[in-house]
């Protein structure tokens, strides 16, 4: 299963408010409750396998990720000592395109994602162009030295996708200069998710 590419607020009327997938989440939730359908405001009782799937895919889709990927994230945590869902949501809040988004670059972590393709990145003052590159505690992000990458950044600055800096993170806006101070705790994670259910729903997978 490929990365999702359809329509936004239709993943956030089922899902709830996704601040990575776009901006538009809570204005989009306020209208309709109910998730998009024929069926949608009869929505019969859930399954636990229903709920832990709504769980796995808040996460799919608000960091962009196709099922393979996600997959691969699960199997990668359980390796790694510490609790498997904290873990999880550790490597991929490390992610590239979401540490560029909540730096502020970036109003979405699509647009992130975009600017890194786009090689308009730097880690330690060289261009990486991979999303999906593990951020570490002491690494510098920052703007390619282009008229071009930093009027993009620029620009998106005057609208991030988040208001508060995460504590692991600091980012100056004059000089287009980031640095990662450490790993992110788990109240930081913007996303609201049960990372335990999305363990137990790959637990006969990973």
């Amino acid at each position: 299963m490929s990365r999702y590419r359809g329509p936004r607020l239709r993943i956030v009327r089922r899902l709830g408010e996704l601040p990575g997938l776009t901006r538009k989440a809570t204005k989009a939730s306020g209208k309709r409750s109910y998730p998009p359908g024929q069926h949608g405001q009869a929505r019969k009782k859930r399954s636990e396998y229903a709920v832990r799937l709504e769980e796995k895919q808040k996460l799919r889709f608000n960091y962009g990720l196709s099922e393979r990927q996600m997959l691969r994230y699960v199997r990668k945590a359980r390796r790694a000592a510490g609790s498997t869902g904290q873990v999880l949501l550790q490597l991929l809040e490390m992610r590239l395109d979401n540490t560029v988004f909540r730096m502020g670059m970036a109003p979405t972590i699509p647009a992130a994602r975009q600017l890194v393709n786009h090689g308009h990145v730097t880690i330690n003052g060289r261009v990486v162009n991979i999303p999906s590159y593990q951020c570490k505690p002491g690494e510098v992000v920052g703007v390619r030295d282009s008229d071009r990458s930093r009027k993009l950044v620029q620009e998106n600055l005057q609208f991030p996708g988040l208001a508060h800096l995460p504590s692991h993170l600091e980012f100056d806006k004059n000089t287009l200069v980031g640095k990662v101070n450490s790993v992110v705790e788990r109240e930081w994670v913007a996303l609201q998710v049960n990372e335990l259910l999305v363990v137990e729903y790959y637990s006969r997978q990973a």
